[in-house]
């Protein structure tokens, strides 16, 4: 199984920004960031192919981007815009083949 390890996660105010990575111990064929708030279940957000075709969550569309490094095993979900309720805990998938792998999740934390 890849491992994957999160970072960029914190406390911002509404309107701002923040980036957040994700490194894969090993090959991935698709990535992507799921997140999942209090009291509610995980939920995509956005999806990035080895060829970097993407899929995004419609609330997220236009706010939020995701990309790869191939060559470094990695991916990035930029966030700006954010909204309090984009507030929870962001989490990194990662597939290869039949092998699907998540990482521990980092805190995003949205002030209004």
């Amino acid at each position: 199984q890849v491992q994957l390890v999160e970072s960029g996660g914190g406390l911002v105010q509404a309107g701002g920004s923040l980036r957040l990575s994700c490194a894969a111990s090993g090959s991935t064929n698709a990535m992507g960031w799921y997140r999942q708030a209090p009291g509610k279940q995980r939920e995509l957000v956005a999806t990035i192919t080895s060829g970097g075709s993407t899929n995004y969550k419609d609330s997220v569309k236009g706010r939020f981007t995701i990309s790869r490094d191939n060559a470094k095993n990695t991916v990035h979900l930029q966030m700006n815009s954010l909204k309090p309720e984009d507030t929870a805990v962001y989490y990194c998938n990662a597939v290869y083949y039949e092998i699907n792998s998540w990482g521990k999740g980092t805190l995003v934390t949205v002030s209004s």
